[in-house]
């Protein structure tokens, strides 16, 4: 689809919804009466019109600018549903209930009403389930996707065609239809299995779809990690509420909670949750795809999972001490005490529960971090263990980034005057940045909380880490860095002198490279063009035998002498070549291949003749 098409169907969808909103107005204003105070239709009514504009214009804009993510077309299919539902649902309480007769269509509207809800809802499982990419986290998780299509498309077909009652939630309007004008009644059992069947699949895939949100965010890194924090924390805000509204209403507000401070409660609590869901969703999807990098939520998330996880665990433990006070309610001696040992009890639980929380929070938020001795342990393992020169280093900075939560942690390894980057994790964040020159013996500026790395009083390199910005380095990981740097010298000065031994092989190797080619220059330009000139005159001469004697001779004699300066010209070529047969057998061997080579016999006297060292077998044998 191009850009132009989706900006104009996204537009159209949102017009669309709006056109609809504003028909909704008139018919909840002449409905009035039907509203009522008391169960919070007038508190909530607006939220829920707020609610249904988000969705479709967080909907529009994303599917406008990424026309291929289908969770843009989700929200605003969300948006255009509910905005539908509403309005059929007060177009047929005022046709069929309010004022009975004076608008048309009454029936198709109550119909309308009963499944249109259906697929606009199911609609928030497949926004989770491709959250925020668009597609699925794997292949494995394709049959969730299909199941959660499938069972919205089985219930909405059942509640269009279920026969009976029509209800209507709206205020003091009961039911809007004794039967269904298109229920199927002969074979309405069928029906009622599809919708509980429909409902249970669809309560599965929404909570596999949530399990998902977990997995991704797990598996994730950089962009897509922070874009899953912004529904993650709205996932968090909303268990938090409905938590700890549950554990209070079990506890607090199990008897009459019609009235005073449990109903204010219980208010509160369910207007977050219902804030979550309405609004919470569509915001932190519109800013996670469209304006995620503006702002960071690590700090944020892990504030709230603290939060989430006290609120959690004083729940249960409310709710337990709440059925245990119960059962001594009957002898009321005895209550108060239970009561005043439970008090007691969550007192002295806070301080352990918060710690627990704050770790349980740190795992949520930055992954596996393990304790500062379990650090030391295993970076102590990574050094003590034989692994090459090349799997030391990354391993170390591995260690390294996962035990102080750095965003990225770099190991830095001095070679001559330069201070290098030597590994780095994780490795496919940056490019390595350039060598930094060491002035005298100490550390230089690194651009980052770098700490220097020595053995026996000389620097070898340095730690270097580069923390989130909500999570600064605290003076415990900060000491923690220290004792991985005294620990890395051994490791560091192994790299170093391996480091200088491949130095030198290069060095060795470019050195016979250039002499290699220095020989094969020489031969090309002074020996291999003697050799084709002679070739050339011979040529010439067996021409000149019959035709002119003499010169032939003459030509011969300049044959002979350009033929010994060829030779002499490869005589002085070869002395810079050390034959193989002399590293091979030494002096006497090499010697005696040369003699047979020779126009005159040539006789040797070896006694005592053996191996020498290289250099003196070499001057004696050129």
């Amino acid at each position: 689809m191009r850009n132009r098409t989706a900006r104009r169907i996204a537009r159209s969808i949102w017009g669309v919804t709006l056109a609809l909103m504003l028909l909704v107005g008139p018919l909840i204003y002449l409905n009035r009466s039907t509203l009522s105070a008391k169960n919070g239709e007038l508190i909530f009514l607006p939220a829920f019109l707020l609610s249904i504009l988000v969705y479709s214009t967080v909907g529009a804009l994303i599917a406008s600018r990424q026309n291929r993510n289908p969770i843009g077309w989700a929200l605003g299919w969300i948006g255009l549903g509910l905005a539908l539902d509403l309005l059929a649902s007060n177009y047929a309480a005022r046709a069929l209930v309010v004022a009975p007769g004076s608008l048309p269509f009454g029936t198709f509207a109550a119909w309308l009403q009963g499944w249109v809800g259906v697929p606009a809802l199911s609609a928030i499982t497949p926004v989770f389930l491709l959250f925020p990419t668009g597609s699925v986290p794997s292949r494995r998780w394709r049959p969730v996707l299909w199941l959660a299509i499938g069972a919205a498309a089985v219930g909405t077909l059942a509640w269009a065609l279920k026969p009976g009652v029509i209800n209507q939630s709206l205020g003091n309007v009961g039911r809007l239809l004794d039967e269904n004008p298109l229920g199927v009644g002969h074979v309405g059992g069928v029906f009622d299995a599809l919708v509980v069947a429909s409902s249970i699949a669809s309560v599965v895939a929404g909570a596999a779809a949530i399990f998902s949100i977990v997995v991704r965010f797990r598996r994730a890194r950089g962009d897509e990690r922070q874009q899953i924090r912004w529904l993650a924390l709205v996932g968090a805000a909303a268990a938090m509420a409905f938590i700890v509204g549950l554990g209070v209403g079990v506890t607090v507000c199990s008897g009459d909670s019609s009235t005073g401070p449990c109903e204010t409660f219980g208010t509160i609590a369910f207007t977050i949750f219902f804030l979550c869901l309405s609004l919470g969703i569509p915001i932190a999807c519109g800013i996670a795809i469209l304006k995620y990098r503006l702002w960071d939520l690590d700090l944020v998330i892990k504030k709230t999972v603290v939060a989430l996880v006290l609120a959690t665990v004083i729940a249960a433990i409310a709710i337990v001490s709440g059925l245990t006070v119960g059962q001594f309610a009957l002898w009321e001696s005895t209550a108060k005490p239970v009561t005043a040992l439970v008090g007691i009890a969550l007192g002295l639980l806070f301080v352990p529960l918060l710690r627990l929380s704050r770790r349980i929070s740190g795992r949520v938020v930055y992954g596996r971090r393990a304790t500062p001795y379990e650090v030391l342990t295993e970076f102590s393992g990574r050094v003590g263990e034989s692994y090459s020169a090349v799997d030391v280093l990354p391993r170390m900075a591995q260690v390294l980034a996962q035990g102080t939560g750095a965003a990225q942690a770099r190991i830095w390894l001095r070679i001559g005057e330069t201070m290098r980057p030597a590994a780095a994790w994780p490795e496919t964040r940056d490019t390595d940045p350039d060598p930094v020159p060491v002035e005298g013996d100490s550390l230089p500026d690194l651009g980052e909380q770098a700490v220097e790395v020595r053995h026996q009083g000389e620097l070898l390199g340095a730690l270097s880490i580069e923390m989130p910005a909500n999570d600064p380095l605290d003076p415990g990981r900060d000491r923690l860095v220290r004792d991985l740097a005294s620990q890395a010298g051994f490791a560091l000065r192994n790299v170093r002198l391996v480091e200088e031994v491949r130095a030198s092989r290069r060095r060795i190797v470019t050195a016979q490279d250039e002499r290699a080619k220095a020989l094969e220059r020489n031969i090309h330009d002074g020996a291999q063009q003697q050799l084709v000139a002679l070739s050339v005159k011979l040529r010439l001469a067996q021409g000149l035998v019959k035709k002119d004697p003499d010169k032939a001779e003459n030509m011969l004699g300049e044959l002979q002498t350009e033929s010994q300066d060829a030779l002499e010209n490869l005589r002085d070529l070869a002395r810079g070549i050390y034959p193989p047969v002399l590293a091979d057998k030494g002096l006497v061997a090499a010697l005696e291949t040369q003699a047979r080579r020779a126009a005159v016999p040539i006789t040797f006297d070896v006694d005592g003749v053996g191996r020498y060292p290289r250099d003196v077998e070499a001057a004696v044998y050129f």
